[in-house]
């Protein structure tokens, strides 16, 4: 499991995240909601290392990872899908993936079948280069690429983001089937609604950086939710 206590991060002078706890468990979704500039984003990238955190404590499995960096948080077990997406649009599907290696120990440089039974079009595009993907493909090689780590936790920022209901709808299954092999903890920051609430077990609502609601999204009432973010 891992677990956010009291995380507090700044931008400069300015301080965007005020003392989050957030808990995310093995073989469960947790979404992390909540309008454009709330925190969603600057909170994945403290835990996947990629922004330093002013205070508080990252956990994985009841060890504290201190404040680590990108490579420190991947080589603990923590991949990151950033917004964007971050292809290389030069290298190949296949030279795309194998970048994920250098978190793996050499023996471990193999990419598994199941990255192309969970995403058969990249097996047909393998050859082809990273930038003449369209969207949803590149963000398909995008979390292809988290996966070849192997990951303890999977952060996904906003994976729906500028993506055709076609490649959501395989986007989802994926997470779905993710979440039933039960290997991994899930982290969803996003911003289409339903996704989130239907893919989600646990969800967090922020506001103005801080967890406004923590709730179970079976029981969840869903005007309450909705209310909290659009505030």
């Amino acid at each position: 499991m891992l677990e956010v206590r009291n995380l507090t991060l700044r931008y400069g002078q300015s301080e965007v995240l005020h003392g989050i706890d957030l808990t995310a468990k093995v073989g469960e979704v947790t979404a992390v909601m909540g309008m454009s500039g709330v925190g969603k984003t600057s909170l994945i990238k403290a835990i996947a290392g990629r922004h330093p955190f002013r205070g508080g404590t990252i956990t994985l499995d009841g060890v504290d990872l201190g404040h680590p960096t990108a490579a420190q948080a991947a080589r603990a077990g923590i991949a990151y899908v950033p917004q964007g997406r971050e292809i290389f649009p030069r290298l190949s599907v296949t030279e795309n993936i194998e970048t994920a290696f250098a978190c793996l120990p050499r023996s471990e440089h193999r990419i598994p079948d199941r990255i192309y039974e969970l995403f058969p079009v990249l097996a047909e595009m393998r050859n082809r280069r990273g930038g003449d993907l369209s969207g949803g493909q590149q963000q398909q090689l995008a979390i292809a690429r988290a996966l070849v780590t192997r990951p303890r936790v999977l952060l996904l920022d906003e994976p729906t983001e500028g993506i055709q209901p076609s490649i959501i709808k395989d986007i989802g299954r994926v997470i779905a089937a993710l979440r039933a092999e039960g290997e991994m903890a899930l982290i969803l920051v996003e911003q289409f609604f339903e996704f989130a609430v239907s893919s989600a077990d646990e969800i967090f609502a922020l506001r103005g950086g801080k967890v406004v609601l923590h709730e179970r999204a079976l029981t969840m009432d869903r005007k309450k939710l909705l209310h909290e973010i659009s505030i």
